[in-house]
């Protein structure tokens, strides 16, 4: 998935030197991954059962693997634009299939286990970045796609017989005294409103987090997409595609250390820490030119991107708000589908401003995320029936990194 979703952005400035593709219809493309990893999350969210369908899996490889090979069939940007939304489609179901197996398979073992694995989204981008900088000198845009084609099969193989989640266990019946109730008339309703009584009041800081979360898909994904092609503008050839394997390579551990750091700082105060040095790494090249500016600026965004998404999923989570995990995941998605529309009237003269404009709205998230830190309830009473119920159970909680870039 991590080749899959994200070699289009280093190769994306070669398509501009040799395939003829303008700036606005680089971010048109881009947008259209972004919708379909959208509706692959919703799928994944609305319809959980699909989701542990070995089948799905294997035809989602093979129809991800194909519309890689497909890009250099074409030089229609209609094409193009249906290719990447298959794309998104399928790398969203293949994540949440992972992620659900993963952390089905994984509930008695150390949390930072989940953590290095999502660190695969970071090797496949690290790998992806290595494919295009090898062929920067001896193949063009349409060997770039055809290698990554080549290597996406070689990892769906590899990832062919992946055991699915199984279903959840049947729920327990009620115990004796509350089926007498049941029978009685009125005792599920008690049960039912003293549920409701003992949920915690948690939507003030959930609208913050919300906030925070929505910001930080269209910041990241303005950087996400156009990182390399922006470092590319100020620097020797092969510093864009070099900056993009050290994103993947800095996101490998990302997850599994802020999920150890969560052990002795709060998560309110990760994020926002989180966001703030994204949005230095963002806003660096932009602001300093050379070599060092952008290898840092690689490093941090690499080191924040997958922390931030499981930061705010855990947040979320732990503040049981109704539909949290769907709720977060749709505001990420639909961020991530507006950023490069919002960057788009500014790629005229480059990408520093829709860098400096992601780095802004970063900030803004990181704020939100100062704002989430006021009074905020560390210790929660015992979870209620009815809380599980309403944010989705544990079934929805182990699908929260659906909205990970890449995740």
């Amino acid at each position: 998935m991590g080749v899959g979703r994200f070699v289009y952005t280093p190769i994306l400035p070669l398509m501009h030197a040799q395939a003829g593709l303008s700036a606005s219809a680089g971010a048109d493309l881009a947008t259209s991954n972004y919708v379909g990893y959208l509706a692959g999350a919703l799928v994944g969210t609305l319809a959980p059962r699909l989701v542990r369908s070995a089948a799905l899996l294997r035809a989602s490889l093979v129809v991800l693997v194909a519309t890689l090979a497909a890009m250099p069939l074409t030089q229609s940007t209609t094409m193009w634009l249906a290719l990447r939304l298959l794309a998104g489609l399928t790398s969203a179901l293949i994540f949440v299939i992972a992620v659900n197996s993963l952390l089905g398979h994984l509930r008695e073992h150390p949390a930072h286990l989940p953590g290095w694995a999502f660190g695969g989204v970071g090797a496949g981008i690290a790998l992806s970045g290595i494919l295009v900088l090898l062929l920067r000198s001896a193949g063009d845009w349409r060997d770039a796609w055809w290698a990554s084609a080549a290597l996406t099969a070689l990892f769906a193989v590899a990832s062919w017989n992946l055991r699915t989640e199984s279903p959840p266990p049947p729920q327990a019946p009620l115990p004796a005294q509350d089926q007498a109730q049941a029978q009685a008339g009125n005792g599920a309703t008690r049960a039912q409103g003293g549920a409701r009584a003992n949920v915690p009041r948690t939507r003030r800081w959930f609208i913050a987090l919300f906030v925070s979360y929505t910001l930080e898909g269209v910041g990241y994904i303005i950087a996400g997409t156009f990182l390399v092609a922006a470092i590319g503008q100020g620097s020797p050839g092969w510093i864009g595609s070099g900056a993009w394997v050290l994103v993947g390579l800095a996101a490998v551990p990302a997850s599994a250390l802020w999920t150890w750091l969560g052990r002795t700082f709060s998560r309110p105060t990760l994020l926002a820490a989180s966001l703030t040095v994204q949005g230095i790494g963002i806003a660096l090249p932009a602001l300093v030119g050379g070599v060092a500016a952008a290898l840092v600026s690689a490093f941090l965004f690499g080191a924040t991107f997958l922390g931030v998404a499981t930061l705010a999923l855990a947040t979320g989570t732990h503040l049981r708000f109704p539909r949290a995990v769907a709720l977060l995941t749709a505001g990420y998605s639909v961020g991530q589908i507006l950023g490069p529309l919002t960057a788009a009237p500014l790629l005229h003269h480059g990408y520093h401003q829709a860098l400096l404009l992601a780095a802004a709205v970063t900030a803004a998230a990181a704020l939100a995320a100062g704002v989430l830190r006021i009074r905020f309830p560390h210790h929660m009473p015992q979870a209620t029936a009815f809380a599980d119920g309403a944010s989705g159970g544990p079934d929805t909680s182990r699908t929260a990194g659906v909205s990970s870039p890449g995740r």
